[in-house]
């Protein structure tokens, strides 16, 4: 992956206390990792850099919406996003970044790259499963719904309908069953 200078951050020169930056995400970000999930990306991400006398913490946050397909309907749609990220910049001999929260960098060092933890902790707030919020509450277009009652097995629709042909008597029964409380 390319650095994008954007995300380097020249700590040296700031004085100690918090200082605040803002990034403005989109689908460009993405393809310089070369991840392709998401059809449009418009995410803001709030970084709060706390400079200390023998450290850095570092608090992301982030809201917006990535464009994806559905699960169900495969019709693409804006899904809400936001999270949250906390990282700790020490500094020590070697550059380590083995912890998710603590990051070593060595002396020396006058800037850090924060592209990999934004890519990160977007992508993780993206759920596993992407359901369209008309799915849930039954407004989806119906174009997928009709295609999948197109495509259905004869013999299934067929057993329905002969379900529905009931004796009278077994209907007298099942009522039994049910009214017991």
């Amino acid at each position: 992956m390319k650095v994008n200078k954007e995300f380097l951050i020249p700590f040296v020169g700031l004085k100690q206390g918090k200082h605040q930056f803002e990034f403005d995400i989109d689908k460009t970000f993405f393809d310089g990792f070369g991840f392709d999930e998401y059809n449009d990306v418009k995410v803001k991400v709030d970084l709060i850099l706390e400079k200390k006398s023998t450290m850095m913490e570092l608090s992301f946050k982030h809201k917006g919406f990535v464009n994806v397909p559905c699960d169900i309907t495969n019709e693409d749609f804006d899904l809400p996003i936001k999270g949250k990220l906390k990282l700790i910049v020490k500094f020590g001999e070697e550059f380590n970044n083995d912890n998710d929260e603590i990051l070593i960098l060595p002396h020396g060092e006058y800037q850090i790259d924060i592209s990999q933890y934004v890519y990160e902790m977007i992508v993780l707030s993206v759920p596993g499963k992407r359901v369209h919020p008309g799915v849930k509450d039954g407004t989806v277009g119906a174009g997928i719904l009709d295609k999948l009652d197109e495509l259905a097995p004869k013999e299934q629709q067929e057993e329905e309908k002969e379900d529905k042909n009931t004796d009278p008597r077994w209907d007298s029964l099942k009522k039994l069953l049910t009214d017991k409380k």
